[in-house]
C-alpha cells in the first residue's frame, strides 16, 4: 500500500519493513494501516539526523505514534520503522519542519 506524504512523495511500506517493525515493536501489529495514516496525515514532522523525515500523530492522551520514514526523491520514498511512545520530548527537541495549522 503506498500513501503520499505532505510533500506530495509516494511512501511504500514494504513488507520486509512492516516485519522489522513488528518483530521489534510488536504492539505496533495491529497499527498498519495506522503507521500509514500517519505519514499522509501527521500532526508535525521533525527532521531526523540523515535525512529522514520523523511524523507524529497522537494515538491517545499522552501516546504518540512516530513514524520515521526517507523521501528518496519526488517520485519514491518508504517507511523505516514505527513505534507508539510516551516520550515525546526527545523527538521534540529535534527542528520542526512542518506543523498542522
Amino acid at each position: 500500500m503506498i500513501v503520499y506524504s505532505i510533500n506530495g512523495v509516494p511512501i511504500r511500506l514494504p513488507g520486509e519493513r512492516w516485519m522489522h517493525i513488528v518483530s521489534h515493536h510488536n504492539e505496533m501489529a495491529a497499527y498498519y494501516f495506522e503507521v500509514l495514516e500517519v505519514v499522509a496525515e501527521p500532526e508535525r514532522i521533525f527532521e531526523g539526523d540523515e535525512g529522514e523525515l520523523i511524523a507524529v500523530k497522537e494515538h491517545s492522551p499522552g501516546k504518540y505514534f512516530v513514524v520515521i520514514y526517507r523521501e528518496i526523491d519526488g517520485e519514491d520514498g518508504f517507511v523505516i520503522t514505527a513505534f507508539l511512545t510516551r516520550r515525546i520530548k526527545q523527538i521534540e527537541r529535534r527542528r520542526i519542519l512542518w506543523q498542522r495549522e
